[in-house]
Parts: C-alpha cells; structure tokens; sequence
C-alpha cells in the first residue's frame, strides 16, 4: 500500500485521526536523519505492526509517538492536538493516556510486580481497593501470578518482559505502543501476548508494535508500516490469523 493510499484509508473516516505524522524528519544532533519525510495517520481502534531491521528508525519513531522526543522537521498531531503549538504542561496528561512497552523494560526495581503493574493506576488516582482484583487477574493471565510479590531483579527476562505488558495495558489506554514486545518470549508466550493486544485492540484502543517477529506479523493479518533508511512504507500483510 501507497503511503497516500494509507493516510487517505485514515483520514476517510468520520473519526479523527488519533494520530497523524505530516513529512516528519528526526535526527540525533548533527547525526545523519534516522527518519525522513514521514507521513501516516492512525485510525482511532487501529492495529498496525511497524517492521524494519535494526537501525531502521523504529524505536526513533515510537520515541516521537510517545513524547519522549522532538521531531527536526515536520508536524505530529496525537488525539487532535497539534504537538508543535501544545504547552509543556498539558504533555503529562496527553501521555497518560499511553501504554508503552519498552524493549529495556523500565520496571522499578524496589517494587513488587503487582506495584509495578498498578503504577499507572496509581497514577491515575484509583484506590487500591479498585484495582487490585484487575491487576492480579491482568499477572494471572500473562503467567506471573505466583510471582506477584517478586522484585524486578528475581526475574528472568521474559518475566520481565511479561511484567512490563501487563503494566502497559493495565488502564486500558487510547494508544498501546510496544517496542519488541516477543523478543524474550518463546513462541507460545508470544502468540498469548499478541491475543492480550488484539483483545485490547477490540476494546477501542489503538496498537501499534514495533517487532522483528516477521512470523508473528505474517500469522495477524494485520497492517504493516515497514522502515528502511528512516523512510517509510505500506506493504500489504497476509490476511491470516493465528
């Protein structure tokens, strides 16, 4: 697919993007550009995997998704704000309304699984009497519920990497991103993780992953964002399921 045929497949809805890139350049100082000219806009209930070999961009692309970096050039819109002309203040609430799965995970060490999972909600000023029912059957289903009370450091690397999904979904947000999200998984945990997406997906909220697991890409039928050089393109994906 054309990236015209795709931002156009978007912006045809009733619906408002909920995200919207327009001829976006990155770069890292006086480095070359990681990412040129890119242009997309996101559907509100969309699922998209973002492919591309190391190096590619997709990590730079998700950092601009997620306010956790600027772009050189170019204008990003997230949930029909134009980020350029919004205040510093008004960020942190446009975040929360984010899951990220990050591929170094990000867990606090000196807190148990189940605090780190309900940080979010924590956040978002809920009792612990209201979520701790949610965030133990969230721990249950990603396999973690005999380690509720383990500290991050006890875990492996897939517990982590379980650990860091439950977190980022636990509030059910607007947009899900995730970097990597079955690369310390073995195959069956990664089919389970991409089923908790697509259910959250039917839910409402917009995903989009960043993976390397052209397998699992080619088994969801979902649509494809592949980088290359920091451009980007729209291949068309296998219509299949896993």
């Amino acid at each position: 697919m054309s990236r015209n045929a795709e931002t156009q497949g978007a912006s045809d809805t009733a619906e408002e993007p909920i995200l919207r890139f327009d001829q976006v350049s990155m770069r890292y100082g006086r480095q070359p550009e990681v990412l040129t000219d890119v242009s997309f806009a996101l559907r509100p209930g969309s699922f998209h995997f973002v492919t591309g070999a190391s190096g590619a961009g997709k990590s730079s692309l998700l950092k601009l998704i997620y306010l956790a970096a600027k772009p050189s050039s170019g204008l990003i819109h997230l949930f029909g704000e134009d980020l350029s002309r919004t205040p510093a203040a008004r960020l942190p609430l446009l975040r929360r309304r984010i899951g990220v799965v990050f591929q170094d995970f990000r867990l606090l060490d000196h807190l148990s699984a189940f605090d780190n999972v309900a940080v979010p909600l924590r956040i978002a000023s809920q009792r612990p009497s209201d979520y701790r029912a949610d965030v133990a059957e969230l721990l249950g289903w990603v396999g973690l519920k005999a380690k509720m009370q383990a500290l991050p450091p006890t875990l492996a690397g897939g517990e982590k990497q379980r650990l860091a999904i439950a977190r980022a979904v636990v509030a059910r947000p607007d947009l899900l991103l995730a970097d990597e999200p079955t690369g310390n998984v073995d195959h069956q945990m990664a089919l389970r993780i991409y089923r908790l997406f697509v259910e959250l997906n039917r839910l409402g909220t917009t995903v989009v992953i960043a993976t390397h697991d052209q397998d699992l890409v080619a088994r969801s039928g979902q649509p494809v964002m592949h980088l290359e050089g920091g451009r980007l393109s729209f291949p068309s994906a296998p219509r299949s399921r896993p």
